[in-house]
């Protein structure tokens, strides 16, 4: 996985937690492709478990609503790793 570079200092606790969050998951990353596992097999296992668990919180409707936001910000750049956007 590619390191995610942290956003500085935050009074935001959400956002604190989204980067522990993201710590642990580039070590889990990390550990499964040492394991010999492809990066593209963890890439989609991820994102089925992080939609489960968005479902699983806010239904299906709500995480419809947000995937359907996915293609425009991914052709933006928005998950682009390195890139800065502005």
């Amino acid at each position: 996985m590619h390191s995610i570079a942290r956003t500085g200092q935050t009074s935001d606790p959400g956002q604190k937690h989204r980067e522990i969050a993201l710590e642990h998951l580039a070590d889990a990353w990390a550990r499964a492709e040492g394991e010999g596992v492809e990066s593209e097999a963890i890439a989609r296992a991820a994102a089925s478990a992080a939609l489960a668990a968005l479902v699983l919180e806010y239904g299906e409707e709500t995480v419809a609503e947000i995937v359907a936001t996915l293609p425009d910000r991914i052709l933006s750049g928005e998950f682009s790793i390195g890139r800065t956007l502005h």
